[in-house]
């Protein structure tokens, strides 16, 4: 058994969304989701088949962002995982339809940050047991910070009041 660390592209001002799915058709299930969830969504997705010919497949609306989508799923290599690849909306648009997609099975980040994927190999193949999402933390919230947070959240719109 050996555990590698992945380094997972992410582009300037594009969210990657993470997970584990269990059959071939995610793709397209993944694909219809997407489209019906924001209008004129662009993104990029790629699932590696975890048995038969153990392909990547891809599908998605920006040719770019499937193409980095298909190179990042094929550099994880781990069986039913899937990678998403979001410019210009966010995982909070899209998280909850793609939750209630029927053969994903797990979410393991939804991130603009730095991530890595932490992959486990064995005789059988490779699976994923965790993901690093961004950086160590630093310190505890002060309320001045608190009040940045609050302030930032209304000025961006995912607050009122």
């Amino acid at each position: 058994m050996e555990i590698s660390i992945v380094s997972v592209e992410v582009p300037e001002g594009c969210n990657v969304i993470l997970g584990m799915a269990h059959f071939i058709k995610t793709v397209e299930d993944l694909y219809e989701t997407l489209v019906t969830s924001v209008p004129d969504i662009r993104f990029g997705l790629a699932f590696c088949e975890g048995s038969g010919p153990r392909l990547v497949r891809s599908e998605g609306t920006d040719q770019e962002l499937a193409d980095i989508a298909k190179r990042n799923a094929l550099a994880i290599g781990c069986g039913h995982s899937f990678i998403i690849y979001l410019r210009g909306s966010y995982p909070i648009n899209v998280l909850n339809r793609i939750k209630m997609v029927q053969e994903v099975c797990q979410i393991l980040a939804a991130t603009a940050n730095p991530l890595q994927a932490i992959v486990l190999e064995t005789d059988q193949g490779r699976g994923l047991i965790g993901v690093v999402d961004g950086e160590k933390s630093l310190g505890i919230e002060t309320e001045e910070d608190k009040k940045k947070r609050i302030a930032f959240l209304r000025d961006i719109g995912y607050k009122i009041g």
